[in-house]
């Protein structure tokens, strides 16, 4: 695939991220995370720590908060690397959610507790925002906090927190008074809190990756709020643009059609290899036109500022949409392999096993059942098109 982007200064620091990768990562550990979206913890703490003491380890932070300060072109050569070598994705949430609003709204106090223990991976992060009755309306949320002394006291239930049974910390969107432009805060609550309590949401792939939180007179100090009280709503926004923007997911899509490639160059149909296929090869041909366009749209919006939440949108429609056709193209073309290839013991394991079958079988019928989601998380799709529609179309 064409790559326009790049000028002849990048090359050497991406063999510098190879020659890393090729010394640093363990094998073992990237094994795991080419057989599965949801790698263990562990894992993600390991690669943090080897990133750390390279200096690594928050690619896209500032330098003056302990990042690399790298350029947007060098911020995706690593994310593009590390994808292709099947190092374990770090914690999205710490990085580009709530680690950008602690060291530009949080007190020097809460910079100094938190952000360097983040960077050494020793404090893995959830989200606690979306509830049963506020999803994609979150100015609807009803669990409340009052302050009590020097804590808030917090009471109400979250649904779908991802990775809140791995967590060490959750943000949580709370109410702290009426309305929804100044009556939402942001909290930081340590998940082993008394009246905290994480239930298991299994999901179709017989995987646990999400919960139900509830909190029940749960405390957490005044000095665990971010920025300001009632600004919570101001603060929501920016993340979840972060969040929209990342569901484009460039490197792993990037990864996702050349494993359909291979796919589609060892899969025999006919006597033949179906890349042969003019049909199925120009289904490849119009996902990788609709991949470079969306590449482009993404560089485009993290270069800018100020543009608005409609951005961080339509990438989020463009990129959750594109996974699914390739994910589901990558099934189609495994054929009777592309059937679920873990057992349920092996789940529960903790450590999926793949059955018989090519090598690049394992996984694929997973992830393509995990990205059938993908239009509903960070926001349904449904609602982004009306964002889009009001505040981009002014319709």
């Amino acid at each position: 695939m064409t790559d326009l982007r790049r000028d002849p200064a990048d090359d050497q620091f991406r063999q510098e991220v190879r020659a890393f990768l090729a010394a640093s990562l363990p094998p073992e550990m990237a094994r795991r995370n080419r057989q599965g979206y949801h790698g263990p913890k562990e894992d993600t703490r390991e690669w943090t720590r080897i990133l750390h003491a390279k200096g690594w380890s928050a690619p896209n932070w500032p330098v003056e908060h302990g990042g690399t300060g790298w350029t947007l072109s060098q911020q995706a050569i690593f994310d593009e690397e590390c994808t292709a070598a099947g190092a374990p994705m770090l914690d999205i949430f710490g990085l580009s959610m709530v680690g950008p609003l602690i060291y530009t709204f949080g007190t020097d106090d809460l910079k100094s507790r938190i952000l360097p223990a983040f960077l050494r991976g020793e404090i893995t992060w959830a989200q606690g925002f979306s509830e049963p009755n506020s999803g994609s309306d979150l100015g609807s949320l009803q669990t409340r906090a009052v302050i009590d002394g020097g804590d808030y006291v917090i009471n109400g239930r979250k649904i779908w927190t991802s990775a809140a049974h791995y967590a060490d910390l959750i943000f949580f969107l709370v109410r702290t008074g009426e309305g929804t432009r100044n009556g939402l805060s942001m909290l930081i609550v340590d998940a082993k809190s008394p009246g905290l309590a994480i239930r298991p949401i299994i999901d179709i792939r017989k995987e646990h990756s999400l919960n139900e939180v509830i909190l029940d007179d749960v405390r957490t100090p005044v000095a665990n709020r971010i920025g300001e009280e009632g600004k919570g709503w101001g603060y929501a926004k920016a993340l979840l643009e972060n969040e929209r923007a990342f569901a484009a997911e460039i490197p792993r899509n990037r990864n996702h059609l050349a494993t359909l490639r291979r796919i589609a160059a060892e899969t025999i149909r006919a006597g033949r290899p179906l890349i042969e296929d003019p049909l199925f090869s120009a289904q490849i041909a119009e996902l990788e036109v609709e991949f470079l366009a969306l590449e482009f749209m993404t560089l485009r919006a993290m270069s800018q500022t100020g543009g608005g939440p409609s951005f961080g949108s339509l990438l989020k429609v463009r990129g959750s949409e594109l996974v699914q056709r390739i994910t589901q193209l990558q099934v189609e073309a495994l054929g009777d392999c592309g059937a679920y290839l873990y057992s349920a013991e092996a789940h529960i394991a903790g450590e999926p096993q793949p059955a018989p079958g090519p090598d690049f079988a394992p996984g694929i019928w997973s992830e393509a059942m995990y990205r059938r989601a993908s239009s509903i998380y960070g926001g349904a799709n449904e609602i982004q098109r009306t964002l889009i529609a009001k505040q981009y179309l002014e319709l």
